[in-house]
């Protein structure tokens, strides 16, 4: 089942991935963890630059600094049938640099991010050890069907 996906570039980078590649990215990741196989969802990716990541993290989460990437879940209010599942973030410029630094191909890194801010959408998280391990495991499977090593261990 192919999702449906709202891509937004708002800023001016070469190498991205084409949507066919964030399509397949979000479908396998959703498909790891939807109960329901026929259900579709909805949810805008927005590539941006280091500022604009930069304010969003300091006004939704008092960090004023850039990051990889920012997950906004969308709160369906009661009552309404919805599954928009929200908005993800990816700073362009931070990934890169995360990319090089730590040796890994770039557009694995762009699945990883993908991956782990679809995994936020839907609810998981990795603020306590626990959390984390469930995520990083879950987002190790599910980059292995992509045919990406684990992105945990030292390249």
């Amino acid at each position: 089942m192919s999702h449906v996906i709202d891509l937004q570039i708002a800023c001016q980078q070469t190498e991205l991935p084409s949507k066919e590649q964030f399509q397949l990215w979000v479908d396998t990741a959703l498909a790891a963890v939807i109960s329901k196989p026929n259900q579709e969802f909805e949810l805008t990716i927005r590539l941006v630059n280091s500022d604009e990541s930069q304010q969003l993290n300091s006004q939704y989460r008092g960090k004023d600094k850039p990051t990889n990437v920012l997950s906004f879940p969308f709160e369906v209010p009661d009552g309404i049938e919805l599954n928009l599942l929200g908005d993800l973030i990816i700073c362009i410029e931070v990934m890169k640099q995360e990319a090089q630094a730590q040796n890994k191909a770039l557009f694995d890194h762009w699945a990883h991010l993908v991956i782990h801010g679809c995994l936020h959408l839907l609810g998981f998280d990795h603020i306590s050890d626990d959390e984390a391990l469930e995520m990083e495991s879950l987002e190790v499977a599910i980059l292995s069907k992509l045919g990406i090593n684990n992105p945990y261990l030292e390249q």
